[in-house]
């Protein structure tokens, strides 16, 4: 039972993180079309579109984060501990009880949006919420592929991804 509360609590914190930072993001997104947009902006949004896509959505998410993520969920179901309980969605995420190396990466990862994220919000609009819309597809790709690789690690077959346990 302890299992399935972690789980569900990893699962829907996580979505919840990712699901808020969709629709904050959209909101500012969607101020860059009050403005009037010439080619160049269309030029930078279809390429930061495209770019976040690529880099955050399928490589940073659908091949690396999301079947990790998976993986811990499923690691989380057998292998449940008060810390773990109460820090589900922390746990999934990768931030504690996992390789030292991945953790590294993880915290350098964060402390590399947040600079980023500060750096987006001293641009003006429209180029700020053209950013933003470029991060908005990204996660939403992510979010996607998330549910998707939680999916299969729990109902689906052949599921093969490492949790990275240390």
């Amino acid at each position: 039972m302890l299992g399935f509360i972690a789980v569900c609590w990893g699962f829907l914190g996580l979505t919840f993180i990712l699901g808020n930072a969709i629709v904050r993001l959209g909101a500012i997104g969607l101020e860059s079309f009050a403005y009037p947009l010439d080619w160049y902006h269309w030029l930078g949004l279809a390429a930061c579109v495209a770019f976040m896509g690529v880099f955050e959505g399928y490589r940073g998410f659908q091949q690396a984060y999301s079947p990790r993520v998976a993986a811990r969920l499923l690691f989380l179901k057998d292998n449940v501990t008060p810390l773990r309980l109460i820090l589900a969605p922390l746990f999934c995420m990768g931030f504690f009880d996992i390789r030292r190396r991945r953790m590294i990466v993880t915290y350098c990862l964060l402390a590399g949006i947040l600079v980023m994220v500060q750096l987006v919000h001293l641009l003006d609009q429209p180029w700020r919420g053209i950013v933003d819309i470029g991060v908005v597809f990204g996660l939403a790709w992510g979010l996607v592929s998330i549910m998707a690789f939680v999916w299969q690690a729990f109902f689906g077959e052949g599921f093969r991804h490492s949790p990275e346990m240390p």
